[in-house]
């Protein structure tokens, strides 16, 4: 079957609007996706709320077994889940391939957690009453993902969402739809009843999501995207006081210190930069690097980053696919050009390609100055910007002189110093001495403009819940 129509209910359902969905290596249409409105998100809503009175009333060890097979199922099926990103969204076939294993973790996560939403029995000391404290569905759910992890970012949703009890809809981002519907079938054969989970592939996101967020079953809405999409959707969402859980922008610093070990900064800092090809709210956005040793760190980088091949993600021998579409090309590259008109140094990289494909070559900037844009806004491709420091203070005041608080990464061989830098960060989440933080079981979120709620570790499934207390004398 061509897994290319609305799934609502368990059922494939056609739309009177389509869109093509581009193969951002070749730029030729991959698929025509059907194009739901404002009455499939209504038929949708309907079949989520009569799943989620079974789903929620089953208990938790059964709900438990249906995630468990999810994620045995999916990682039966990496390879081809794997191929599928890439063609949709263009990431190399290792980065396609370590998503698709990070997000079939989701379910293997969640399936344990999804019998651990512990609650409290205690004797209040003033009153002398019994406090009873339990954790319940919060209800439907809205979750609307992001095209740079077209699996992950749903099943990162979609596990805990079913591990609490809910019922959800899933709005995926139209560059990259095709794995989010491909998935459907996975979690069918897995146990997942017809009408809990229903996908929506749209070119009318906004008028489609505000529909939804309007509809007073929905109780949470879940987003992972840009600071500003999330700003419109927690207006919507305050009209009916929804459970927010916002995922948002970043403006990730490195902080790599004179006593760092070089190999393990340039190895984390690679990471952090060209993981899914710096499209990424955690990618390393500014690598601040001690000025002892900036020369000799900027010369290995600059190694490093110009040894990646870059072509079709589909040839396993590629390290670099492309861009996921011109726009994102054409801003990566205008980043670069401005930084260079201000005085950067371009040490690799630099000049766009001939087409076909969006691509853009790994990058790496010297002397990049504080004016640039790309300091102050996400580059979200494969372009490190260097900067230099001297003071260890200085270092922080500049990492966190930001809007922005999701991730930072900090390299130093100082154990305590290192620790003592990352509390004065003001960040979600730190990666020390390693440039990967995210795992399901993990809580993941940022501070200030990056977000409200955790995704992963206990506290992802009770974002999907809400606490009851109940107060009795026996």
């Amino acid at each position: 079957m061509d897994f290319t129509d609305l799934y609502i209910n368990g059922t494939w359902q056609s739309a009177a609007d389509r869109f093509d969905v581009i193969n951002p290596a070749t730029e030729s249409v991959l698929a025509s996706v059907a194009s739901a409105g404002i009455n499939d998100a209504d038929a949708a809503l309907d079949a989520a709320e009569a799943a989620m009175a079974d789903w929620a009333a089953r208990t938790p060890r059964e709900r438990s077994e249906v995630l468990r097979r999810a994620w045995e199922l999916m990682t039966e099926r990496l390879e081809d889940f794997a191929r599928l990103i890439t063609l949709e969204n263009g990431k190399a076939r290792a980065d396609a391939i370590g998503e698709a294993t990070y997000a079939a973790e989701f379910f293997r996560w969640f399936a344990e957690e999804a019998v651990r939403a512990d609650g409290l029995i205690t004797h209040a000391p003033a009153s002398g009453a019994r406090i009873v404290v339990q954790h319940k569905p919060a209800g439907l759910a809205v979750l609307v993902t992001p095209w740079n992890y077209p699996a992950a970012m749903g099943t990162r949703k979609i596990a805990p969402a079913l591990a609490a009890g809910c019922g959800v809809v899933i709005k995926p981002a139209s560059e990259t739809p095709l794995t989010m519907l491909a998935l459907m079938p996975t979690l069918e054969e897995a146990g997942v009843p017809p009408g809990l989970v229903n996908v929506l592939p749209s070119r009318k996101t906004g008028a489609l999501v505000d529909h939804m967020l309007h509809d007073p079953r929905v109780r949470v809405v879940s987003f992972t995207g840009s600071t500003g999409v999330g700003r419109t959707l927690l207006k919507s969402a305050a009209d009916q006081v929804l459970k927010p859980a916002m995922e948002l922008g970043g403006n990730a610093p490195v902080v790599v210190f004179e006593d760092a070990d070089m190999e393990v900064a340039i190895e984390g800092t690679m990471l952090a930069k060209m993981r899914n090809l710096g499209e990424a709210c955690t990618a390393a956005n500014r690598i601040y690097v001690h000025e002892d040793i900036a020369e000799e760190f900027t010369r290995r980088l600059a190694e490093r980053m110009a040894a990646l091949k870059v072509g079709d993600g589909s040839d396993p021998s590629v390290d670099v696919g492309p861009l996921v579409n011109a726009g994102t090309r054409d801003k990566v590259a205008a980043f670069v050009a401005d930084a260079v008109a201000k005085g950067a140094t371009v040490e690799c990289g630099g000049v766009v390609p001939d087409g076909p494909g969006y691509f853009y070559p790994p990058t790496v900037l010297s002397g990049v100055p504080e004016t640039a844009d790309c300091v102050h806004d996400e580059i979200f491709g494969p372009v490190a910007a260097i900067q230099t420091f001297s003071d260890q203070g200085e270092a922080i005041a500049r990492a966190n002189d930001t809007e922005y608080g999701l991730v930072a990464y900090v390299f130093s061989g100082d154990f305590k110093r290192a620790l003592q830098v990352c509390e004065r960060l003001d960040y979600g989440m730190v990666g020390l001495n390693r440039g990967l933080v995210s795992d399901p079981a993990a809580p993941f979120g940022g501070t200030k403009q990056s977000g409200l709620g955790r995704e992963g570790g206990h506290e992802g499934m009770l974002e999907f819940m809400e606490t009851q207390y109940i107060s009795a004398n026996w």
